[in-house]
């Protein structure tokens, strides 16, 4: 007979503390709750929690060790109609479990009804089709570990999948390609740095479930927008092992990247589970305490409130599910030590009744919670229930996935009329969206593309979506691309064609850099990958998604193109401001930011909205940049003259007058590749130059400081 002592109820989970294990679990609706361990042929031995304070279930079971399988089994009501789904048949995978074992073998045991009758209970065991719970061994050699702590205005944000950075990447043994060690292996963190990358934002890490339908077609979810585990590390992930290496694996992966003074962002999925609807498995959540943890409709308790077009949304009104959402946080910072989250679809979290609410429970855990308050903390700021999109409207701690800035840009270069004047305000920071709540630039986190729609290079070579290889005869995936093909749909050997596309991606990858904010490159981007017109790869864990290293060969100049925008920015504070342009200084009355026609003189208000305007000049005055430095000290920058043209013509600017600049060194041009670093030529521009300037490209001249 197993010794069972009565345990605390917290922390939640099981946790090893080097004698034995505590087991514990919430449900206010369960009537008893059986601990179930599983040998390493899969024996099962099912135990009692013989304590409950306060709805949580729990025990102390010696001797129980790192590496131990287990789950849980839920006695209580089965009343959908109340919300209930309680099924002791159905093994549970703990809220709390550290690391998963298995993958979840689909069998219509895992779900509570029968398929010939949804109004008969399904008695079936799923225990043989479910993967387990593993209790870990917490403790890590982290040595002199320290997060780097990138202030915002300095930081470049590197968006990447585990797998699909590295499953080609060469110089990765192949043992360890798309797995945790992999992002930590030298050749990938030397190609960050190149980059000057100082934040890698992973796409979901936490445990994750493909769903049903996308198994029955042959593909899966590689994106891992499904979560099943809030603080476990996804364990096909590690290259060593799913009894608790993956915990390991992930945080020698964090340590590497810290000793190199990169970041590690997390993007969470809080907004709903791998569970699904009404329809869906039995899993976890759902038989442990399914009206706790889920929003459910209050005229009929059957059924789910949906907004994140994933079946079901999570219960942030419940006391629980909010503590589950805080406890996996800190659990990321404090024994993971990661930097930062980006939240997927962070309107839903701030529903309390139904519309999304600057004052949720959610909102005030975050700013009063000691640890969470001090990381990087990201939102996507839409859902996709009404009233979802939430751009700006986040509170003073948060930055943004800036959608505006995506929108505009995108606009822009692909000749919308009356853009202009929107793109001029994504430019410098979006302060109509971000300067009435307190906030600066940094707010806006800039992005042209991301993991979910066209790669940049396909954002330059399809007008349309191509996403026949998921399954859905093209109808999933965003008809909203505001792309330009450029003349022809996909590849093409033209090469006045290739030369456009090529200009265009230098476009976008300039307008990013050079723009107040927090610029966010896609993995890939700057090596030319592409998904032959799938703008919704969320299903293909194959070479459609993968980035094809091989490209740093073939776009060997675009790469290096990316690399000195990145210095460029990271040696001009003029690009990395940290307050709102304001005009004029209060002191000198000197002007940090001027609009200039192409012909040199002064924006109006009727340049402005001129609806064929698609040309301007900007004036960055690096001597009149007004925040202090880091020790107090005054900043001051050489100034810089923009000189963009989104026409389809070519077009003649003129300089303007002397009071801008005695002269001007010519340092980049989008019409190529070529890059003017220092030391630079005597060659430069004078006062009213006429400087021509390509259709559909950018140049940038500097003024150094005398």
């Amino acid at each position: 007979m197993r010794e069972v002592w009565p345990g605390e109820p917290y922390p939640l989970g099981g946790t090893w503390d080097g004698v034995g294990t505590s087991f514990s679990v919430f449900s206010e609706v369960a009537e008893r709750i059986e601990l179930c361990l599983f040998g390493d042929d899969d024996s099962e031995e099912r135990i009692e929690l013989p304590e409950v304070d306060g709805f949580v279930w729990h025990g102390y079971l010696p001797g129980i060790m790192p590496g131990q399988r287990y789950g849980y089994r839920v006695h209580g009501p089965y009343e959908p109609a109340r919300g209930h789904r309680c099924n002791p048949d159905k093994l549970l995978l703990d809220p709390y479990a550290k690391a998963i074992d298995g993958d979840l073998v689909w069998n219509e045991a895992l779900f509570p009804y029968r398929f010939t009758d949804p109004g008969v209970v399904n008695s079936d065991d799923s225990a043989p089709f479910m993967p387990k719970n593993v209790v870990i061994n917490p403790f890590f050699d982290w040595g002199n570990d320290r997060a780097p702590r990138t202030p915002y205005h300095q930081t470049v944000i590197y968006e990447a999948h585990v797998r699909g950075l590295t499953m080609r990447h060469p110089a990765v043994p192949e043992e360890q390609r798309g797995t945790y060690a992999a992002i930590g292996h030298p050749a990938v963190i030397d190609h960050l740095l190149s980059l000057g990358v100082t934040a890698v934002e992973l796409m979901p890490v936490h445990h994750y479930m493909p769903e049903h339908f996308l198994v029955a077609r042959g593909l899966t979810n590689y994106w891992g927008y499904n979560t099943m585990a809030y603080l476990a590390p996804h364990a096909d992930y590690s290259s060593s092992g799913t009894r608790g290496e993956q915990v390991l694996e992930f945080k020698a992966m964090v340590r590497a990247l810290h000793e190199a003074g990169i970041e590690v962002i997390l993007d969470v999925v809080y907004n709903h589970t791998a569970e699904g609807d009404h329809m869906g498995p039995t899993l976890g959540f759902r038989g442990i305490d399914n009206a706790a943890y889920y929003r459910l409709h209050d005229g009929d308790r059957r059924y789910y409130l949906d907004y994140t077009g994933c079946g079901n949304s999570l219960n942030v009104r419940s006391p629980h599910a909010l503590q589950l959402i805080m406890d996996s946080l800190r659990y990321w910072v404090l024994d993971m030590h990661v930097d930062g989250f980006r939240f997927d679809l962070a309107a839903a979290l701030a529903r309390e009744l139904h519309d999304v609410d600057r004052l949720s429970a959610f909102f005030d855990l975050i700013q009063q919670d000691p640890v969470i308050s001090q990381v990087k903390l990201i939102a996507e700021p839409w859902d996709v229930g009404p009233g979802g999109y939430q751009v700006g409207n986040f509170p003073p701690l948060w930055t943004e996935w800036n959608g505006k800035y995506r929108d505009t840009v995108r606009d822009f270069w692909r000749g919308t009329g009356s853009a202009l004047p929107e793109f001029a305000s994504r430019l410098t920071g979006s302060a109509d969206l971000y300067a009435s709540s307190g906030r600066r630039p940094v707010a806006s986190i800039n992005f042209v593309t991301c993991h979910d729609g066209f790669t940049l290079t396909d954002l330059v070579s399809y007008d349309r979506k191509h996403n026949e290889d998921n399954g859905e005869d093209n109808r999933d995936g965003t008809d909203d691309n505001r792309s330009w093909n450029c003349g022809v749909e996909g590849p093409v050997e033209d090469p006045e064609i290739v030369r456009l596309r090529h200009r265009q991606r230098r476009n976008f990858l300039t307008t990013l850099f050079l723009s107040q904010g927090v610029p966010m490159l896609s993995h890939g981007d700057e090596i030319g990958r592409t998904q032959r017109g799938n703008n919704n790869a969320y299903c293909q864990d194959n070479e459609v998604a993968w980035i094809d290293w091989s490209m740093t060969r073939t776009e060997s100049d675009l790469l290096e193109f990316v690399r000195s925008l990145s210095r460029l920015r990271r040696d001009h504070p003029v690009f990395q401001r940290r307050r709102f342009f304001h005009g004029r200084a209060p002191d000198s009355g000197e002007r940090d930011l001027v609009w200039l026609t192409p012909a040199g003189a002064e924006m109006t208000a009727g340049d402005w909205h001129t609806g064929y305007a698609k040309s301007l000049m900007v004036y960055l005055n690096g001597e009149a940049i007004t925040e202090p430095g880091p020790r107090g000290e005054p900043i001051t920058d050489d100034s810089f003259l923009m000189l963009i043209n989104a026409h389809h013509e070519d077009m003649t600017f003129t300089l303007p007058g002397p009071e801008f600049g005695a002269a001007w060194i010519p340092i980049l041009d989008t019409n190529d590749d070529t890059f003017q670093e220092p030391p630079y030529p005597d060659d430069h521009w004078t006062p009213g130059s006429l400087v021509a300037v390509t259709s559909r490209s950018i140049q940038l001249l500097r003024q150094p400081l005398p």
